[in-house]
């Protein structure tokens, strides 16, 4: 037995467990809009032409059927998954909506699931529908097209969504199309300075004033990682950080990006084919960025920091030459054998910026980090290197709970920082070895500005090829998408618009 969904101009994408299959017709019922559709569908579709659809398929791993000349698709997800999966299947879902969503000025998206994967969905959901375009038909065209998602719970616990939970979900998918929408962004518009612009946006939208240390202030200040690879830009290096404080707080957590608005390799300078799509290097910044946003909207109970690194490893006559030594935050000197082992750097100034300013109890640094991870994990897993197991488990179950997978890698800092062993300063900035784990050794450059003895939590996560498997173009259609309307569970904002029926159906304007 497989798992079925539908996708259309007028019914909609629909995943259905076997045993939500005799419920054919209320994959589009619902009020206004919606039962219009419905009827329209109706008429179109029998029950009989419905179970044939879906008695063809056959996924492997997924698989499609057009309805009525492509007026609906429907479509199958894997009937089961593996371990080191999501068991929503994620990625699939962003795969089919982006392949199979026919077109149309109103699309339906039935998405039908247990409470479990709902989270999971709606984030994968968020995915196919990128902010970012600059296709010059775009601004030519004056229709407003939209997007309508349903949710269909099925299984055991079937009833109403909490409103909190409803609320979680409308930030989540926000934060994951912010998150798209920078890394998506040229590097012509998003530097430095407009990046930072992105950071006052969220900080204003939450009522957080910015703390930003920029340009020479940086050098001044001894953040020389951060200062070293962005100081040959014409935009500035910065480092910026939100801070949320609330009252009754029992620990301090940092979230530390990686904002390489693009990374040439400075003068260790890339190749022509590894150069392109570089403008993604600030994926772990943008991640922090989204993420802090739709946490503090949340209402999160402790102290929760989020740091910036900032700069544009650029090619220049101030440019960190191969040789150089610089003293980063933590006082540590590094001796530069690789200019486009940046990341690391400016990440050794966040992190000890957050354990000797911010008084971090948990601290976790997200980067685009090493082509190695890539290889390591693959282009769906990101990296996971951690001081402590129980957190490396977490992070493996909340990736497989959320649709962002993650997977281990080996934290043995004893047999591997030696990598770095410098004749002139405390450690170089790049391996001697390459065979020898390297995505390992990146992160532990950084954790040893903060001390292998730290007694806190330090947890890395590399994203460097899952930034570009969920980061990809928009889909022929998209570029003429104006307001969205994504369909979430009522009460999600201020500004929804629930359609009423007993299946758990809801508007939220995106």
């Amino acid at each position: 037995p497989g798992r079925a969904c539908c996708c259309g101009g007028a019914a909609p994408a629909a995943r259905v467990p076997t045993p939500a299959r005799g419920r054919r017709f209320a994959l589009s019922e619902g009020t206004g809009e919606s039962l219009a559709q419905f009827f329209v569908f109706k008429s179109l579709v029998s029950p009989q032409v419905w179970q044939s659809a879906l008695s063809t398929l056959n996924p492997n791993p997924t698989d499609s059927c057009p309805l009525y000349l492509n007026y609906a698709t429907v479509a199958a997800l894997p009937s089961r998954v593996s371990r080191h999966n999501s068991p929503s299947a994620a990625q699939f879902i962003t795969r089919l909506v982006r392949n199979c969503l026919p077109g149309g000025v109103n699309r339906c998206i039935v998405m039908v699931c247990e409470r479990s994967e709902v989270f999971a969905s709606a984030c994968a959901l968020a995915r196919a529908f990128p902010l970012f375009t600059h296709r010059s038909s775009a601004s030519r065209r004056t229709e407003k097209k939209t997007v309508t998602v349903e949710f269909f719970l099925v299984g055991q616990n079937n009833g109403p969504i909490e409103v909190a939970t409803l609320k979680c979900l409308a930030s989540a998918t926000e934060g994951v199309r912010l998150a798209a929408r920078i890394v998506d962004t040229p590097c012509n518009e998003m530097n430095t300075d407009t990046f930072l612009e992105e950071i006052k946006k969220v900080g204003k939208d939450l009522g957080i004033t910015p703390t930003i240390i920029r340009d020479e202030e940086l050098k001044e200040r001894g953040f020389g990682g951060i200062y070293g690879v962005g100081k040959a830009a014409l935009h500035p290096p910065a480092l910026a950080v939100l801070s949320h404080t609330p009252d009754g707080a029992t620990q301090t957590i940092a979230w530390v990006g990686k904002g390489i608005v693009y990374d040439t390799g400075g003068l260790s300078i890339k190749g022509k084919t590894t150069m392109p799509g570089m403008k993604r290097d600030c994926g772990g910044a943008a991640a922090i960025l989204g993420a802090f946003k739709a946490t503090v909207k949340q209402g999160f109970k402790d102290n929760l920091h989020a740091v910036f690194c900032l700069a544009e490893n650029a090619v220049g006559p101030c440019a960190t030459r191969p040789d150089d030594i610089h003293v980063l935050y933590s006082g540590k000197t590094v001796e530069i054998n690789n200019t486009d082992a940046e990341g690391r750097l400016i990440l050794a100034d966040g992190v000890a910026y957050a354990c000797k300013d911010l008084g971090a109890d948990i601290i976790l640094d997200m980067a685009t980090l090493t082509g190695a991870q890539g290889i390591a994990t693959g282009k769906y897993h990101a990296a996971v290197l951690t001081n402590n197991e129980e957190w490396e488990k977490a992070c493996v179950k909340a990736g497989r709970n959320c649709g962002d997978l993650v997977h281990p890698l080996v934290y043995c800092p004893e047999l591997h920082f030696s990598e770095f062993t410098s004749a002139v300063a405390d450690m170089k900035n790049s391996v001697a070895d390459r065979d020898n784990t390297p995505s390992s050794c990146a992160g532990l450059f950084i954790a040893s500005h903060i001390g292998f003895d730290w007694p806190g939590v330090w947890v890395h996560i590399d994203i460097a090829a899952p930034v570009h498997a969920v980061s990809v173009p928009a889909p022929p259609w998209a570029h003429r998408l104006g307001r969205q309307h994504l369909l979430l569970p009522a009460g999600a904002l201020d500004c929804a618009h629930p359609v009423q029926s007993d299946r758990n159906r809801w508007r939220k304007v995106l």
